[in-house]
């Protein structure tokens, strides 16, 4: 892999500054000076300023059960962080956010690459949520937001929609404008009460206590790298 890559995944640095030691010549491979673009892989002898780095870190893929009141944010100056709350001993962080005033499933993890093959699958991925609102889901409702509904400046992709009790329904959306269904909800004079996340693609929120994290199964990342046709280096 690029020597960026190798240095950022010991958890030294991030690429970009690792780019900076290689270009400033504070690198060696196997003795030799490193260039911008050299490869290593597991077993080389990569040096910054003459000092052995470590061995490349385990990659982590959790899911939590966020809690109303944390916030999706790798700010550590930011009370209720995300990072804090979850304390992992790797350097991790969410992929995409839940609002802080939502509850349910996110993912965090350690490998930078995964993130931009689910965030850039927008409009194929599915996110299922339960809502709870204000006055009673009727049949019109249902068929509104499941339609589409107009806000911030555009029309939301049609959805799938169910009514599962008096005030309450199931939505899976394929995209993730900001508080998406809060805004789709005001759109038609409802309001939130509750909003629970329980399931991105294939991972599913189970039976995980509010405020427990696990780490994925092989089967679900499996299945997820599958679907991302993405293969952890």
């Amino acid at each position: 892999m690029r020597i960026n890559k190798f240095i950022s995944e010991t958890g030294y640095c991030s690429r970009r500054e690792a780019d900076k030691l290689v270009d400033s010549g504070r690198v060696t491979i196997n003795g030799a000076k490193a260039e911008l673009g050299s490869q290593a892989e597991l077993g080389d002898d990569v040096r910054i300023d003459g000092k052995r780095i470590g061995e490349q870190k385990h990659h982590v893929y959790i899911a939590l059960n966020k809690p109303v009141g944390i916030t999706s944010t790798t700010e550590l100056h930011i009370r209720g962080n995300i990072v804090d709350f979850v304390g992992h001993k790797e350097r991790i962080f969410p992929i995409g956010r839940l609002d802080k005033d939502s509850e349910g499933l996110i993912l965090l993890t350690n490998d930078g690459d995964v993130v931009n093959p689910i965030l850039r699958s927008e409009g194929k991925h599915e996110k299922e949520y339960i809502v709870t609102v204000d006055r009673p889901v009727t049949a019109e409702f249902v068929k509104g937001m499941s339609s589409g509904v107009r806000i911030l400046g555009s029309m939301t992709l049609p959805c799938q929609v169910t009514r599962v009790g008096d005030r309450v329904f199931r939505i899976v959306l394929t995209e993730g404008k900001n508080r998406q269904i809060r805004r789709m909800c005001e759109a038609f004079g409802y309001h939130v009460r509750k909003l629970q996340r329980i399931r991105i693609m294939n991972i599913h929120l189970g039976q995980l206590p509010t405020g427990k994290w696990r780490d994925l199964t092989e089967a679900e990342k499996a299945e997820l790298f599958d679907s991302l046709n993405y293969s952890p280096s």
